[in-house]
């Protein structure tokens, strides 16, 4: 099953992200090795800064999601305000169907 990860940065948190970028972009390839990430990127605000994570990774349960989501170094770092875990459907252009 898949699951979206929405997290909406903390305001003011563009350096603590940049500052973080490596350790979580290594944490991403890390799962994306294992075939847990099914993609993933940055949401942007008005000036395309990066504000925000969209991530989508396969897993059993919620329980098993919530578990990925807190391995994130970001989620580590403190850098989310706010993490919706949502089981998601993907119908158009999954490269998978």
């Amino acid at each position: 099953m898949l699951f979206a990860f929405l997290c909406q940065d903390k305001p003011g948190a563009l350096q603590l992200r940049m500052d973080t970028r490596p350790e979580h972009v290594a944490w991403l390839n890390e799962i994306n090795a294992a075939g847990v990430l099914t993609f993933a990127g940055p949401f942007l605000d008005g000036d395309n800064k990066p504000n925000g994570s969209l991530v989508v990774v396969k897993a059993e349960t919620l329980e098993e999601a919530q578990a990925i989501s807190a391995a994130d170094p970001y989620a580590k770092a403190g850098l989310f305000a706010s993490v919706d875990i949502r089981p998601w459907n993907w119908v158009f252009n999954n490269p998978e169907a």
